[in-house]
């Protein structure tokens, strides 16, 4: 098995790392290779890729919603970009691909996949193309005509994959790219013992995402502006400056904690009862997962416009537009209560899909 990822953010490696690890439990002795796809494609792609978040999340942000506009919404110069990245990085990917010599390529990484999915189509590539998705919307490049199976997170994107990669085209909503532990049963109790967390009082966990962006240190002021909230955790990924800013300004606070990138997500959303999230993805599912309810804000660019539009057409989260927007949001979130579900226990494994795919099952 061959999986690709790139390593600029945990919304592509988490995936690749769970959906390893489930392959390697459910086919003791399956060889699986994970590799960055960005690296094969060419330095140009590459750099573009790797740098265009630094810019776009923290300095220019205005640059996201532009760069998103042209290369995934405006039709021609989307199509004039996928061909151009396959005519750049086509080759590269070809040789890894060939130098592995795997029975099936997944990949965790929509630039990846577009251009897997292009080779697929032309015939350069024989082996099966599987495409791992992990939003819930704004699925131009997840999803592909010539991808031979998309597997999704959230069963919500069946509709928009097929309008993009074709009405016949084949989807698997999974369990699988997220960590096996949001699928079995966490006491919160037991969950704030393990963190070193107060049992008793709402728990509000703010969330900036793996890079730590968006408003968080806004919603941690709102969140504070709640009697009933005894403890705010702050996550801030791996952006120490973020971290090193909050843990000053909150140093004198006894109900805020600054925490930096963390591995107990899984804990941490069993401890809350309510998430603050910026970026969407991956952590909104996994709230949704241990029965969390979720508010997405802070960062509503780009592809998180979407995102939060998707929030709101399926009822999955709520989502504050505006800072004076979030209190409210929180206090109806904190009277709702957590929502258990065991839709997601009931889902094919990803890697059971994947191990079909590949003619091992």
């Amino acid at each position: 098995m061959l999986i690709f990822t790139a390593s600029i953010g945990e919304g592509h490696d988490l995936p690749a790392r769970t959906l390893a690890a489930q392959l390697r439990a459910e086919r003791p002795g399956v060889e699986v290779v994970t590799e960055d796809g960005l690296a094969p494609l060419g330095r140009v792609v590459n750099a573009i890729s790797a740098e265009a978040p630094r810019f776009g999340f923290f300095r220019f942000q205005w640059l996201w919603d532009l760069g998103f506009w042209l290369f995934a919404r405006f039709g021609p110069t989307r199509r004039a970009t996928q061909a151009l990245l396959v005519r750049v990085g086509g080759a590269g990917l070809l040789r890894l691909i060939r130098s592995v010599e795997p029975q099936v390529v997944v990949s965790t990484y929509p630039i990846t996949t577009e251009v897997l999915a292009r080779l697929r189509r032309s015939g350069a590539l024989e082996l099966p193309v599987v495409s791992a998705i992990t939003d819930v919307a704004a699925l131009r490049y997840w999803a592909a005509p010539g991808v031979d199976l998309h597997l999704i997170t959230h069963p919500e994107s069946v509709d928009e994959v097929r309008r993009i990669a074709g009405s016949d085209a084949s989807v698997a909503c999974v369990h699988g790219l997220t960590a096996a532990e949001f699928l079995g049963d966490r006491p919160a109790a037991e969950a704030r013992e393990a963190l070193g967390l107060p049992v008793v009082g709402k728990l509000v966990l703010v969330s900036g995402g793996g890079w730590g962006v968006g408003d968080v240190e806004g919603a941690v002021e709102e969140a504070l502006r709640i009697d009933e909230v005894s403890q705010v955790v702050c996550l801030c990924g791996r952006n120490d400056e973020l971290h090193a800013r909050l843990a000053r300004r909150f140093a004198a606070d006894q109900r805020v904690r600054v925490e930096p990138f963390t591995e107990q997500m899984p804990d941490w959303l069993a401890a809350a009862d309510v998430l603050v999230h910026s970026t969407g993805g991956l952590t909104v599912l996994e709230a949704l997962m241990r029965g969390c309810p979720a508010i997405s804000y802070g960062w509503g660019r780009g592809h998180i416009r979407l995102h939060n539009a998707a929030f709101r057409r399926f009822d999955l989260a709520q989502v504050a537009g505006r800072r004076a927007e979030l209190e409210p949001a929180l206090r109806r979130a904190l009277a709702g209560g957590r929502t258990g579900t065991d839709a997601f226990r009931a889902l094919p494994s990803a890697a059971s899909v994947v191990l079909a795919a590949a003619g091992l099952l």
